[in-house]
């Protein structure tokens, strides 16, 4: 069956309607603002206070008036949608009359459906942001034109507040203006936009309808009142796709297979509606063209019955314009002298369409809208609307959705699996989205991570650079390590500070508490590492706080916390001894030590090195019958010989870093160096061994410093005799005389 665009021009007319309706809702809440007081004094001071009171009256109109629309649209162009499907299946003949009832239920390409129609929402309700500022400026002007007509003596204020509102009615509301310049009435912009719409949608669905059932080429009908814009296409062949331009093509016969015939194509069909084809309120329809079966017809030109449309649409025009000025009027006698006016036109009406019998009375087109409303139906709930969007939309569409729309499509119970998997999905995308906001905002990652939980800082961890995962892993490594220090709660490490304070609320004082510190903690934790490094100035932390960083600090970091430690507790050191006595200078360098340390440490706790308690008792013993004597305690009688084998370690030590010094390093023989003998075995064992390995230089210094054993060094600094001292004594005296 051909389509063209008058086919479902009918089903604009219920959106033109709501906008008529809030045109003259507009217009009667200006008027009875207006009328209110007209006579009284301080008319003008009380109307332009009322300017507030009637933008919010005005802008409950058009909210309600956005609703509506938005509904309407999506209805009328699925159904003008399908009307084209249907047309074409119906041409094609491929359907049973059952079968094509069921085309009625199923919106085939529903994608493309939700697509037209949201553009002509678009389109439509842009209009609306600029039809309050229409409305609070007309009444202003009128206010004003009103209040400077008496004074120049043209005529009383009710009759100036009557002309104004007459002229605006005639102009009705006009707060559009196109590209051209050209300022369009509500109703007129708005009908003409779905009415172009829903034409596009039955002509684009009729024929992708044919192009997928593969023809190619369509015929124009002779339609009766053609206008000048679409007579050069009537009865003319048109190819659906392909170059433009005028053309003869070979196709094959429908019936013949293999008999090719020539077909004289008159350009495509695009080209055709960019030159004028298929325009609102055109009468023209295409329909398959057969090759050998299809025979054009013979256009007839009709410019007689086109001038009578023409008439015809004009007298529609005024019917409305005085049923708008019917509707603004402000006195009785401007509503009685409109009201006469609309029944003389509609008069004209009858005569005309007399007149011409093959034309036939639009109702609908005369009404402002009172009197042809849709028929009353249950309004879709904010629920059946987002489910509806949801199983016809795209994917597109679902990402315009805002979350508010999305639950309650999710809370219809009108969705099949596959529409909840997209709600899902889409919700885990922006739920990715907001992590890597939070995680990452403005593409640096935050250098606080402790608010986030063990699972967000995994999810966002595929999605970060390299630099960025190594500072998550760092605080990854950190949380393992709180896990296992004391007073720290395991399982609130991982949780995020949302999921934290969620606990909070209700808690008991026991886990209120446990939560406390863990929040003081991260606390800590992203004050004192800023972006997972310690502090680069430490000059200002508490020796507490200071000591509480050493648990999660690095090696590096640790040693940066010693010098500020040492810096704040610095104490002169005094010069080291130099006797010539190298244990004598230990010695001594440790009692000055321990004298510029003081206070010193209870003995009781460094004594407990001691692990001979016949030589602990000893030595206590001898330490009394110093005090019994009154002589001053010998420091050097109270050691322990495990600490004289832990001060032999520091002598070994301290004999080795010296003869390093004064041999420039020369310490080992050739076969000792080649062996890769460590030399600072050298100073401690048995002297036959180390005079082997030593170098010449070596054992000259070792001549002049000495050289003490482990049993001669605690002999030494206890005062007790060793049973291998001598024995160590002999062979290095042995050792020096071969030299």
């Amino acid at each position: 069956m051909p389509v063209h665009p008058g086919m479902v021009e009918d089903l604009s007319a219920s959106a033109r309607d709501l906008y008529a309706e809030a045109e003259e809702r507009l217009l009667g809440i200006i008027a009875r603002q207006l009328a209110a007081g007209l006579d009284a004094p301080g008319w003008v001071e009380l109307k332009l206070a009322a300017v507030q009171q009637l933008r919010r009256a005005s802008q409950t109109v058009v909210d309600e008036l956005g609703k509506a629309v938005e509904l309407e649209v999506f209805d009328v162009v699925a159904e003008a949608y399908n009307a084209g499907h249907r047309a074409a299946v119906a041409e094609l003949g491929a359907l049973s009359d059952d079968a094509r009832r069921l085309v009625d239920d199923v919106a085939p390409n529903a994608q493309a459906v939700d697509r037209l129609a949201q553009e002509t929402v678009d389109v439509v309700t842009s209009t609306h942001r600029s039809i309050l500022r229409a409305v609070v400026d007309r009444f202003r002007a009128i206010v004003a034109q009103v209040t400077a007509t008496p004074l120049i003596g043209t005529g009383t204020r009710r009759q100036a507040t009557q002309d104004a509102m007459r002229r605006f009615a005639d102009e009705g509301i006009r707060s559009f203006v196109d590209r051209a310049g050209r300022r369009w009435q509500l109703t007129s912009y708005a009908e003409m936009a779905v009415r172009t719409s829903v034409a596009r949608a039955a002509t684009e669905a009729h024929m992708r309808t044919l192009s997928d059932a593969g023809i190619d080429l369509v015929i124009v009908s002779d339609a009766p009142r053609e206008c000048p814009l679409c007579r050069p296409w009537e009865g003319r062949v048109l190819a659906i796709d392909g170059p433009t331009g005028e053309r003869t093509v070979e196709v094959e016969h429908a019936l013949d297979d293999g008999l090719m015939i020539p077909v004289r194509v008159a350009g495509t069909l695009n080209e055709a509606r960019l030159a004028g084809l298929q325009h609102p309120n055109c009468r023209h329809s295409v329909s398959a063209y057969t090759p050998g079966l299809t025979v054009p017809e013979q256009a007839t030109s009709d410019p007689a019955g086109y001038e009578a449309g023409q008439r015809q649409r004009a007298i529609e025009r005024h019917i409305r314009k005085y049923k708008r000025r019917e509707a603004a009027a402000v006195t009785p006698e401007a509503q009685r002298a409109a009201r006469l006016k609309v029944r003389q036109w509609q008069g004209a009406m009858r005569t005309h369409l007399a007149a011409h019998p093959d034309l036939r009375r639009l109702r609908h087109r005369e009404q402002p809208g009172a009197s042809n409303l849709p028929e009353q139906r249950t309004e879709a709930t904010p629920e059946q609307v987002e489910a509806a969007r949801m199983l016809s939309g795209d994917g597109q569409s679902v990402r315009e959705m805002s979350d508010d729309q999305l639950a309650a499509a999710e809370g219809s119970r009108l969705l099949d699996d596959r529409a909840r998997a997209r709600i899902e999905a889409e919700v885990d995308r922006r739920d990715l989205d907001d992590l890597l906001a939070r995680v990452r905002p403005g593409g640096t990652l935050a250098e606080d991570l402790t608010p986030f939980s063990d699972t967000e800082l995994a999810r966002a961890f595929i999605h970060l650079d390299d630099g960025d995962t190594l500072r998550v892993i760092a605080e990854m490594d950190r949380r393992d390590l709180s896990t296992r220090l004391p007073g720290v709660s395991w399982d609130l490490v991982g949780v995020s500070d949302h999921d934290l304070a969620a606990r909070a609320r209700g808690a008991d004082p026991d886990t209120l508490a446990l939560i406390a510190t863990e929040a003081g903690r991260r606390d800590l934790l992203a004050r004192l590492f800023p972006g997972g490094q310690l502090l680069a100035d430490l000059s200002d932390v508490g020796d507490d706080e200071l000591a509480w960083c050493m648990q999660y600090a690095t090696s590096e970091e640790l040693f940066r916390i010693a010098a500020e430690m040492d810096h704040r507790d610095a104490v002169d050191l005094p010069q080291p001894a130099d006797t010539g006595d190298a244990v004598a200078d230990m010695l001594a360098d440790r009692d000055a030590l321990a004298e510029a340390m003081a206070p010193a440490p209870d003995p009781e706790e460094w004594g407990r090195l001691a692990d001979d308690e016949s030589f602990a008792a000893e030595a206590a013993a001898l330490a009394a019958h110093t005090d019994e004597d009154g002589d001053e305690p010998d420091e050097r009688h109270t050691i322990t010989r495990r600490e004289a084998r832990a001060l032999y370690d520091e002598y070994v030590y301290r004999q080795y870093l010296a003869a390093e010094e004064d041999c420039n390093g020369y310490l080992l023989n050739k076969k000792a160096k080649a062996a890769g003998i460590n030399p600072a075995t050298l100073f401690s064992g048995p002297a036959r061994i180390a005079y082997a390995r030593a170098s010449d230089e070596l054992k000259e210094w070792w001549a002049e410093q000495g050289r003490l054993t482990q049993a001669e060094f605690i002999e030494q600094v206890t005062g007790k005799s060793q049973r291998w001292a001598e024995g160590a004594r002999k062979n290095e005296s042995d050792h020096q005389g071969k030299r």
